[in-house]
């Protein structure tokens, strides 16, 4: 025993000397009793701030904090975004016969991108027309028979200086049926502007004698509806676009706002997700996809208006199965949106595009005279059926909001051996220099205990014939 508590002790010594943990070697070193104490009351009382700092430290990183950093890039010519009219009165009055059975047909088209009430106790007609028409499209009938575009209807169009066609816009189904985009992803260049003021100038004559919904259901507006949204990005309504009544000229100036946001756990993005119809990811492009995922598993086939390849649903399947598909999975949040462990999170980086609108009367007592000749309509036509609409940015520049990391995982490890290094002097060196004491400590125990462990005894086993002589069987 005593050459192992020498060893140890000498170990432990020259340990104490040599270690880079300043403040040991003055507990080891000094002579006097009085400096031994002060010594190590500094080393503890450091050794206490230290834990406590850099408790606090991992505390602070495992919050998983965040902070957001607002950049302005000025650029020479910037991305034009792309916009989807719509009419706000939909349907052609030669094709409806009985306005209160398409605003029921429409009513479940308009339920598949937002709850809608459909009373299950149908009119005599609308049960009539289901019955007997069962084979019938919505599709079809809306393309043929909603609102369109051509040079009766656009009368104006004018980007950067140069003119636009009809054949310039994508036909689109959205709640207000046909629906046309500029500036769609399918164009073969990018379309941008190198000035402020000057972009996207249209007049549309909407004709009112020609289309229209039922006031008496609520549709009361006339006027051109459309959002403002990147072209790699769904339109989406959901009755929240700017509206431009027929009479007026709105003067859109409009702004592009890009947001990045950090995957989780430090904010609630998943960079992992992919849609299979849509270019980009988009919580209402993912919203669609799951949709239209449960309906074709439920009903076998798929509304129009959703992403996809299915089959299409005839009207009376619409309304037998797809309307109740559609309330069970808002009933029971099969499509979520938001959280990172939601259905559909939010991206993390979405571009938005900011507006202002302000409007002016369309069009003045001399410009009307002008346009009635020109287009050789009366100022009374032009008062109720023309609307222009200018879409233009405010400045040649966009804003990055970007969640940034608060701590990283460098920074922490920074901040834990600033801690050490102020209050202790340790490094990493040191820590290493810990490790390695404990361990040699650790052995010098285990082979103490090997020696120090009593011998096992040899127990042997008498034979059959000492058994029978002794007559006694030892155990």
């Amino acid at each position: 025993m005593l050459p192992y508590l020498e060893e140890k002790k000498k170990y432990n010594y020259e340990f104490a000397i040599s270690t880079s943990f300043h403040g040991v070697q003055n507990i080891v070193r000094t002579p006097s009793k009085m400096r031994k104490v002060v010594w190590m009351l500094v080393v503890l009382g450091s050794l206490a701030i230290v834990t406590w700092q850099i408790y606090n430290r991992f505390i602070y990183y495992l919050s998983w904090p965040t902070t957001t950093s607002v950049v302005v890039q000025y650029v020479e010519n910037i991305e034009f975004p792309a916009v989807t009219f719509c009419n706000l009165n939909r349907f052609q009055i030669q094709a409806v016969a009985n306005l209160n059975i398409i605003y029921f047909l429409w009513s479940i088209v308009s339920g598949v991108l937002r709850a809608f009430a459909l009373d299950d106790k149908l009119s005599p007609d609308l049960n009539d027309f289901l019955n007997g028409n069962q084979n019938f499209s919505i599709k079809e009938f809306t393309r043929n028979n909603g609102f369109f575009l051509n040079n009766s209807t656009l009368l104006k169009c004018d980007f950067f200086g140069k003119p636009c066609y009809p054949e310039d816009f994508e036909h689109v189904f959205t709640e207000y049926g046909n629906c046309f985009t500029f500036n769609h992803i399918d164009i073969p260049a990018k379309r941008r502007v190198s000035i402020s003021g000057r972009g996207l100038s249209l007049i549309f004559d909407i004709k009112q004698a020609l289309f229209t919904d039922d006031p008496s259901l609520g549709f009361i507006d006339a006027g051109i509806i459309y959002v403002i949204h990147s072209p790699k990005e769904p339109p989406r309504f959901d009755g929240l676009g700017l509206s431009t009544p027929v009479g007026m000229h709105a003067h859109v100036a409009i702004r592009q706002l890009k947001t990045v946001i950090q995957e989780y756990p430090w904010g609630e993005c998943n960079p992992n997700i992919k849609l299979q119809y849509h270019n980009i990811y988009s919580t209402y492009g993912c919203v669609q996809e799951c949709k239209a995922h449960y309906i074709q598993d439920w009903c076998g086939c798929l509304p129009f208006m959703l992403p996809g390849n299915g089959t299409e649903c005839d009207l009376l399947k619409s309304y037998k199965c797809v309307s109740p598909a559609l309330y069970n999975i808002d009933i029971l949040g099969l499509c979520t949106v938001g959280a990172h462990n939601s259905t559909c999170p939010v991206p993390c980086e979405e571009t938005d595009y900011p507006y202002t609108v302000t409007y002016s009367s369309f069009a003045s007592e001399r410009a009307l005279k002008f346009l009635s000749t020109k287009l050789k309509k009366s100022p009374d036509y032009i008062r109720q059926n023309l609307v222009h609409i200018d879409i233009n940015y405010q400045d040649l520049n966009y804003k990055i909001t970007q969640q940034q990391k608060a701590l990283t995982v460098g920074e922490l490890l920074a901040e834990v051996g600033g801690q050490l290094g102020l209050f202790c002097g340790a490094s990493m060196i040191t820590i290493i220099e810990l490790v390695e004491y404990i361990f040699t400590n650790f052995c010098w125990m285990c082979i103490f205990l090997l020696l120090k462990a009593p011998e096992i005894p040899q127990w042997s086993i008498p034979t059959q014939n000492q058994i029978a002589k002794n007559g006694i069987q030892e155990c």
